[in-house]
């Protein structure tokens, strides 16, 4: 089985809306796939209706975190998405999207950079806005090469010259909330160094104690000193270790299915979960 547990549409900050990227998935030869937007579960319906014959369909999402000043994402796994408490602060998180993107525009533009909220916005689309969709804005206009070169601290990595906070949740209150709601926690790409800040090893060890259940290893941002530092932490916590592509479409040049989830730590999630069940396709036959 080939088992990606990381990618993202429309509905948030991809570039392939919740039914392509399904398609795009069987294509690419997988056998499940999990579609985690960013603090919203909006793409779910359509995702659902398209998926194809052959392709298992797993619902989630990345849920935005921050401790002690470091900003985390914690992926969460077959959940209960009507679950009031947790639903509600996915709601406060994406309703404080808006206000801090205009807000990190206003600081590029003080900076000297001429995006307008408008293009942003047209960009974001009905997905949830982000830092991503200004960091297209200035690929287009030629302020950096590509979207990752805009998360450095000259422009809107943690902290860096346009970066603006959001609510967000601890960590901690993100693993009740999702255990509440039936579901399985993976911290995601803990120590991917590029973005920025990333929690001590001692910030993992507590979130296992308190019910974290895996991290995710195999990843585009964690080269392999990193993956073998990260799998005998995970040895050593009892924790699962998960591999995904983290797709966003043409955002990014990561590619479906480029890194995987052993099927074992797949049945294992599975058995964790009680909010909700993955769901075999039946939106047309699989690509040839």
């Amino acid at each position: 089985m080939r088992i990606d547990l990381h990618t993202h549409s429309t509905a948030s900050d991809g570039t392939d809306t919740p039914a392509e990227l399904v398609r795009a998935a069987a294509a690419a030869g997988l056998d499940v796939v999990a579609l985690t937007d960013h603090d919203t579960t909006r793409g779910y319906a359509e995702a659902l209706a398209a998926t194809p014959e052959g392709l298992t369909l797993v619902t989630g999402a990345e849920l935005s975190c921050r401790i002690d000043g470091v900003g985390v994402h914690m992926l969460a796994y077959l959940f209960d998405p009507d679950e009031p408490e947790l639903a509600r602060e996915r709601e406060l998180v994406r309703d404080d999207r808006v206000p801090r993107a205009r807000a990190m525009v206003g600081k590029l533009q003080e900076l000297g950079v001429p995006v307008t909220w408008e293009r942003v916005a047209a960009i974001a689309g009905d997905g949830s806005v982000g830092r991503p969709h200004i960091a297209e804005a200035l690929v287009e206009l030629g302020v950096v090469g590509s979207v990752s070169d805009a998360f450095t601290p000259e422009w809107l990595a943690d902290g860096g010259r346009a970066y603006v906070e959001k609510h967000e949740l601890d960590p901690y209150t993100a693993i009740r909330l999702v255990k509440a709601a039936g579901g399985v926690t993976v911290f995601a790409h803990p120590l991917a160094v590029k973005r920025g800040r990333t929690v001590p090893e001692a910030v993992l060890a507590d979130l296992a104690a308190y019910g974290l259940d895996g991290i995710e290893v195999d990843h585009m941002d964690h080269d392999e000193p990193t993956r073998a530092r990260l799998r005998g932490l995970a040895g050593d916590l009892g924790l699962l270790t998960t591999g995904s592509s983290d797709y966003h479409g043409s955002r990014k040049t990561c590619r479906l299915g480029e890194y995987t989830t052993d099927p074992e730590i797949y049945g294992e999630i599975i058995r964790r979960a009680t909010g909700a069940f993955p769901v075999p396709g039946t939106g047309g036959p699989s690509p040839a």
